[in-house]
């Protein structure tokens, strides 16, 4: 089982300047949907969402297919 909280703390870490300020949060719907929320400094915020959203979609793609080999629905919400 993958551990979707750290796999995706750890890839805002590697984008962002300052990765002391990541947090994830992790709420639980039901067995099979997560929900996981980004937070970022303020001046990472450009870097994780990119040019028209295509870093932010590129890591709920990742995302989805961490959780697709659990059987687990994912979303991820950058804030």
């Amino acid at each position: 089982m993958s551990d979707l909280k750290q796999i995706l703390s750890n890839i805002a870490k590697a984008i962002v300047d300052n990765p002391d300020e990541v947090a994830v949060l992790q709420t639980e719907e039901d067995d099979d949907t997560v929900n996981l929320e980004l937070h970022v400094a303020p001046d990472d915020m450009g870097k994780v969402i990119g040019r028209h959203g295509k870093i932010a979609k590129a890591i709920r793609m990742v995302m989805k297919a961490a959780a697709n080999s659990d059987n687990k629905k994912v979303t991820v919400e950058i804030k």
